[in-house]
């Protein structure tokens, strides 16, 4: 069973960064397809950016293309999420997401493809 416990979550102003971890144990992380997803008060969970096993494919979603960086420490069991030109509009819960796969350059959006979920780390963006 592999557990996953994200930090990194703050307030912070318009136009400034984070950078979120997701700390994986339990099983080696170099095995599992990792993403993030966030869901904002009254709003369903949504896909914010995904990475392959080994590193090579990422996917984001346009909202926060150009912003986010999504990457990967396979050798420290962690994921990493750098947001920066934060918006108001990205305040949410965010969510580090893993599933098991044989696929190494397979990175997916779909929520329901992830089988392993943490606890969530609260991003707040003021305006």
């Amino acid at each position: 069973q592999v557990q996953l416990v994200e930090s990194g979550g703050a307030l912070v102003q318009a136009g400034g960064s984070l950078r979120l971890s997701c700390a994986v144990s339990g099983r080696t992380l170099s095995d599992y397809v990792m993403g993030w997803f966030r869901q904002a008060p009254g709003k369903e969970r949504e896909f914010v950016a995904a990475i392959s096993r080994n590193g090579g494919n990422t996917l984001y979603a346009d909202a926060v293309k150009g912003r986010f960086t999504i990457s990967r420490d396979n050798a420290k069991n962690t994921v990493y999420l750098q947001m920066n030109s934060l918006e108001p509009e990205d305040t949410a819960v965010y969510y580090c997401a893993a599933d098991r796969t044989t696929l190494t350059t397979v990175a997916r959006r779909e929520v329901n493809f992830y089988d392993y979920w943490g606890q969530g780390t609260q991003a707040t963006v003021s305006s």
